[in-house]
């Protein structure tokens, strides 16, 4: 049974709930809080959701859908075919290939123009999982969920698989030939019919490339576009801030040098470490955000009403003219914080901010020393800044009035991306040539004579920039597996020497770069390292201030105000067709394979809608039908929309996902702004939500306190709930001699990005299921991220709480399985024997955890032998009919110890990484022997903080927590 949305509780029925329970209770969600008969009939159901599948079985091209079946279909022979050039391995490159053992190269994801360096695992040529590379400034080691999605993405079959004229099959010798006439044609008009699109170029090469042929054909333009366009001129040092101000900037989540930053951020948070202080941070924003569920005060405000707090906190510190009558205790006690940390604080105004909001944070930065200390300006690290709305709107002008010959297109879908109101489809239209080269066949594809299949990253010879200017040269792992190309290589068609590869090209570059007789050196550590040293964005000393531009008129009370976002994972809608990242919970309400019209529980009750309901939105001249989802946090008379949803084309997965958020995008205001008009019509729209699967609801599950009630009573944790004594229980004691595994999770710097979610579904196998098996709660992942909340209903604090098998050392599911298929190991794991497994579920129904995931249906293909290609060969492909859950990267555990013992030797603290524990950017996660006790897992369990869940149970999890310890501002007065 799934939970009655539509019943949307008040919000005094809800305040009153929170005072008659006191104000320590964690909740879940609206219905869970007021405690509603639908929900109680929910929770009291051990597997909601039933019914007879075997009615309506689905049947294998719906298996092979949501799959995003993903890898190729039948003709992919060069599945393991190695790239032609000399790649570089990360470690060492042996003589000859050792049949199932992995390989690691250094390579780079560029997402919106800016890399994130990785180091990609290969077996046999097989790209299969990617990992942060730890010298890489932006990565450090750790990775987002998109990039741990990416491999998915690369074996995709509904990618464009042939060049295509007409969407009819063509070769690349005729597109050549084309190309050739072009050449000939612009020359004799210098170039003056020639545009070329591209999205975010921080590539060097490809702008060294771009510069040549606009040498060469001198009339040319080179215009640019990025639906989510970050200006890539300060980086921000948190490792260094006591005190940070965010004026609706996610940088723990949304933008270049996010998992950086979500690094340096934590250092000064972990009271695990042996600090005695944290630092403390302000968040004003209109919806959750990851930064904002991290905040020790969040300001829950309309994109509008933050220029007024940007103004005021300006004002206060002499910074700027505050406007009259928007003084406040929480402005005066945020300004007080900022004085008394100059040189030691950060302001940061988010990408959807106006230009007011960004001067005004430069200014206060200014202000307060920060600059040349957490804040760093540097040269821009894109090879062309401009404004890239004034650039698309440049091109379209320039097409309608004819004067665009030929347009060729490098990446990205601005037929699907570009704002509504400049028609850019219909300016397209008048071009004479029109060339797109991209991953997919998609909505600005379908209007192309000539589509060139894109090569992924994987399959890519380029170079590119973090978010600090440092260049990594992307190597590929793999040949083409559908014969794409690379932007050079597409730009190359317009010279004398068409026949070039990426490879070429790239090297060439760096040849004019580095001149000297050691440069197969170079070259050769350039790949191995993933970082061309020296080649970060030289520091550039602070300008002067930029005018603040004057405050516009604020909106009436009541009118209602749009909120534009780019979605947490599939971005502007680039990886809508990955089934990994669609069916990822959303981090502030859990919600899979849609996005929804976000709107508060106040505004809901005011406009007489309810979740679930479709409504009409209208703005600007555009209009658009979707869901309502009422979110705890969401800003008063403010709408959240995420793009990136309601794809016609670019793949099956994606094709009507969703609602497609860009209709209601406009030039002047891409992120929104007052004016939405919002009508009800009547109509239902099935949500499928996670937030109340595998409740464990009325349990002390999530332990927190304020840095000064920490300070009083270290104990806090034990003395709120204590643990049952060892002693009391039933089960015997077991002598562990050898390694007794066992991590620690630090809630006080998880920020609940999922990227160990996505992590583990690539090293363990685990499959995708669909929107409908989740609406029935039968979602796959292993590991899930719990988000609670506690306090005031309209603007609650978030705990994020990554739950997986605990690995419990007195383990219910174990007694109960009639056929022991789950047993516990001599290290204390507690394995899974597929091969008995007879799908009972009597564990599932005695965890209390409810970290087990039963293969309802055959959710994997076995069948396609394509497929094995992106599977990892040391975890098993499990059939239906049997229960799965996380082993503790078992097979990695494994590989280790045999290397260990080849040696004759222990394994060494910290030598075996869990595959979440080595994606997660705040390295929340800490794995090892509880046994030896000089491991780090072993000094956290001994930690204050440290706590299993459900302690009370004596289950004796060898999966524990540290609890959450917030850092109110004391002289904080809640409004």
């Amino acid at each position: 049974m799934k939970p009655k949305h539509s019943d949307t509780p008040h919000l005094h029925v809800l305040q009153n709930r929170l005072e008659s329970v006191g104000g320590r209770e964690y909740w879940r969600s609206l219905e869970e809080l007021a405690d509603t008969e639908e929900f109680r009939a929910f929770v009291e159901d051990e597997f909601p959701g039933r019914s007879p599948e075997w009615l309506n079985p689905p049947n294998r091209r719906e298996v092979l859908r949501l799959m995003a079946a993903s890898f190729g279909l039948a003709g992919l022979a060069a599945c393991t075919k190695m790239p032609i050039q000399k790649i570089i391995p990360y470690v060492r490159q042996p003589e000859e290939v050792i049949p199932g053992k992995a390989m690691f190269y250094a390579t780079a994801m560029p997402v919106g123009g800016y890399a994130t360096g990785l180091l990609v695992e290969s077996h046999l040529g097989r790209p299969t999982k990617v990992e942060g590379n730890p010298d890489h400034p932006a990565s450090l080691g750790a990775t987002d969920a998109i990039a741990q999605a990416s491999v998915l993405g690369l074996y995709d079959p509904d990618r464009a698989q042939a060049i295509s004229l007409y969407a009819r099959l063509s070769a690349y010798v005729n597109f050549l030939a084309v190309m050739n006439r072009v050449r000939e044609q612009q020359h004799q008009k210098k170039g003056a019919g020639l545009r070329i699109l591209t999205e975010t170029v921080t590539s060097p090469t490809l702008a060294w490339q771009i510069g040549n042929i606009l040498t060469e054909f001198p009339e040319a333009k080179w215009d640019q576009y990025e639906a989510v366009h970050y200006s890539g001129s300060e980086i921000y040092h948190f490792d260094k801030a006591d005190v940070v101000v965010s004026l609706d900037a996610d940088f723990l989540g949304g933008m270049p040098g996010s998992l950086r930053y979500a690094r340096d951020f934590a250092s000064k948070r972990k009271l695990s470490e042996g600090q005695t202080s944290m630092n403390r941070l302000y968040v004003a924003e209109p919806s959750p955000s990851i930064t904002g569920s991290t905040a020790d005060h969040r300001l829950r405000m309309r994109p509008t009403e933050i220029e007024t707090l940007a103004r005021s906190l300006a004002g206060r510190l002499g910074a700027g003219q505050a406007p009259a009558g928007t003084a406040s205790a929480q402005v005066e006690a945020i300004a007080k914080d900022l004085e008394n940390h100059r040189g030691s604080s950060v302001v940061i105004a988010g990408l959807q901010q106006p230009p007011a909001v960004h001067a005004l944070a430069r200014a206060m930065n200014q202000a307060l020393g920060n600059v040349g200390v957490t804040v760093t300006g540097i040269q821009p690290v894109e090879a062309k800044p401009v404004d890239q709305i004034q650039s698309l709107w440049t091109l379209v002008k320039e097409m309608n009035a004819g004067q665009v010959d030929v347009l060729m297109i490098l990446g990205g879908n601005p037929v699907f991306t570009a704002p509504a109101d400049l028609n850019f489809s219909t300016a397209m239209g008048k071009v004479n040539l029109r060339i797109h080269n991209s991953l997919y066949f998609d909505e600005t594809s379908e209007l192309c004579h000539w589509q060139v299949p894109e090569a992924h990253y994987l399959e890519s010879w380029s170079d590119a920039r973090a978010f600090d200017g440092t260049v990594t040269i992307l190597q590929p792992l793999i040949e083409p597996l559908y014969g794409g190309k690379t932007p050079h290589e597409v730009l190359v068609s317009l010279t004398d020497q068409p026949d070039q590869t990426s490879h070429e090209i790239v090297r060439s570059y760096w040849q004019t770069k580095h001149t000297g007789a050691d440069f197969e050196i170079f070259w050769e550590k350039a790949l191995h390292d993933g970082i061309v040293p020296n080649t970060a964005s030289p520091v550039v000393a602070a300008g002067p201030l930029p005018a603040v531009p004057a405050a516009g008129r604020a909106p009436d009370a009541g009118t209602l105000e749009l909120n534009l976002r780019p979605d947490p994972y599939l971005f502007d809608g680039r990886f809508a067709n990955n089934g990994w990242l669609q069916e990822l919970p959303k981090p502030e309400s859990k919600l899979t394979w849609d996005n929804v019209v976000y709107i508060s529980a106040a505004t809901a009750v005011r406009l007489g809608v309810e979740n679930e309901d479709m409504v009409d939105l209208e703005y600007r001249g555009g209009k658009l039908r979707a869901p309502i989802w009422v979110l705890p946090g969401q800003a008063d008379d403010c709408l959240t929309m995420y793009f990136g949803n309601g794809r016609r084309r670019g793949g099956n997965v994606a094709k009507d996902a969703g609602f497609n958020a860009y209709l209601l995008r406009a030039s002047d205001q891409p992120w929104g702004a007052p004016g939405v008009q919002l009508r009800k019509t009547g109509n239902r729209y099935t949500i499928a939500n996670t937030q109340h699967h595998h409740s464990m609801e009325g349990r002390g599950i999530v332990k927190s306190a304020t840095l000064a009630e920490y300070e009083k009573d270290r104990d806090f944790v034990k003395h709120e709930d204590p643990e049952t004594p060892k002693s009391q229980s039933l089960y015997p004691e077991y002598p562990y001699n050898g390694y007794k595994w066992g991590m620690t999770i630090d809630q006080n710097v998880c920020t609940g990005c999922s990227a160990c979610v996505v992590a583990c579904q690539a090293e363990n196998n685990i499959a995708v299921v669909g929107k409908e098996q989740v609406v029935k709660h039968r979602e796959m992942q292993w590991l899930r991220i719990d988000r609670y909340h506690k306090g005031d209903a309209a603007n609650p604090e978030v705990f994020n709480q990554p739950m997986l098998c605990q690995h419990c050392e007195k383990a219910p599911c174990e007694l109960v399985c009639p056929v022991a298929a789950t047993v516990h190991s001599g290290e204390g794991l507690n394995q899974m024997v597929y091969n008995r497994c007879v799908g009972t579920r009597y564990c599932s129904n005695n965890c209390p955890y409810k970290v087990r995931r039963f293969n309802f249906l055959l959710y994997s293909d076995w069948y396609t032998e394509s497929l094995y290609g992106m599977r990892n060969p040391d975890v098993t492909v499990r059939s239906r009919g049997v229960m799965e859950k996380c082993t503790y990267c078992v097979q990695r555990i494994n590989e280790a110890k045999i290397d260990s013992e080849k040696e004759d030797r222990r394994l060494h603290d910290g030598e075996i990484v869990t595959a979440c524990q080595a994606a997660c950017p705040t390295r929340a996660i800490v794995f090892g022997d509880i046994n030896d006790t000089t491991s780090q897992v072993a000094k956290l369990k001994q930690q204050p903080l440290n706590y299993g869940v459900l302690g009370d149970l004596n289950t004796q999890p060898r999966t524990t927590y540290l609890a959450r310890v917030t850092n109110p501002n004391p002289d904080w007065v809640k409004t």
